[in-house]
């Protein structure tokens, strides 16, 4: 009967939403800045994910043909990657500024001044890795 249970799908699973909203709400004084924020952040986490398992498909294999601030060669999904954090982190319009490790200079986003987070990102870490089988 064990062995049945333990194979059985969870009905009630925690998922990463469910436990920020859950912290959220310990917290009175929340405004859900940081909710937003973290869900943006989720968003172009399984933005990429999905980029990365189709990569092949897609034709997003192989160089793009420009060189970051680390002097290591971009690779498609880097460029992609980077973008899909920078749009859903503006987005949000919950933070202030933006750095990647594939940009040479911070990104002010001046339409969100009043945001009161900088999130700091490896939009793609491991990204020289992807190529191999």
């Amino acid at each position: 009967m064990a062995a049945a249970q333990s194979q059985q799908m969870d009905s009630d699973p925690l998922t990463l939403t469910r436990y920020i909203l859950a912290e959220q709400q310990k917290h009175a004084e929340a405004q859900g800045d940081l909710t937003i924020l973290m869900q943006s952040i989720q968003l172009a986490c399984k933005s990429i994910a999905t980029a990365v398992r189709k990569a092949g498909i897609a034709g997003l294999y192989g160089l793009q043909g420009a060189v970051n601030v680390q002097g290591e060669e971009v690779k498609k999904l880097d460029i992609l990657s980077n973008e899909n954090f920078i749009n859903c982190l503006r987005f949000s319009t919950k933070a202030s500024v933006l750095v990647s490790e594939e940009d040479e200079e911070p990104i002010v986003l001046t339409d969100a001044s009043h945001a009161k987070y900088a999130v700091v990102f490896d939009p793609l870490d491991g990204s020289s890795n992807i190529d191999c089988n």
